[in-house]
């Protein structure tokens, strides 16, 4: 199959949707699953060989500092001792793509919370790193 340069997606057209509302502010957004791999030796085989025995899902929305968003969100919660959890949706529509790509990151626990981080002429930013244990596609593009 070709393509053209048209056809890559442009993250210029990504929404985060953090428990059904769009988080605007959001300018990306990365999720991973990491194996967890058990070396096996195999008799008569120098190479060795791995089998997966786990996944670890990560993630982090990187956002334009343009409200308390998080800490309404998990600030309160965690001070008293709850562990909140969350649904987010990703969403990539470029236009010019063969089609939009949804997928849900569920059971989402951010792993920290920024209280103040800002420089003088910067404009503010935050990270917010998280983990998932499950995620599906709602939509996938395809050629």
């Amino acid at each position: 199959m070709s393509f053209t340069a048209n056809r890559v997606i442009s993250g210029t057209w990504g929404e985060i949707w953090l428990d059904g509302e769009l988080a605007a502010e959001v300018y990306k957004c990365q999720a991973k699953a990491s194996f967890t791999k058990d070396d096996i030796r195999i008799c008569g085989q120098m190479a060795v060989d791995s089998k997966i025995t786990g996944i670890k899902h990560t993630g982090s929305l990187g956002m334009h500092k343009v409200n308390t968003r998080m800490a309404g969100l998990i600030g309160r919660q965690i001070r008293q001792g709850h562990d909140p959890r969350f649904t987010v949706i990703s969403k990539l529509d470029d236009p010019d793509s063969f089609g939009a790509e949804r997928v849900v990151l569920k059971n989402v626990s951010f792993d920290d919370l920024t209280l103040a981080d800002w420089e003088a002429g910067t404009a503010g930013k935050i990270e917010a790193p998280f983990t998932f244990t499950d995620y599906e596609f709602l939509d996938q593009i395809g050629a």
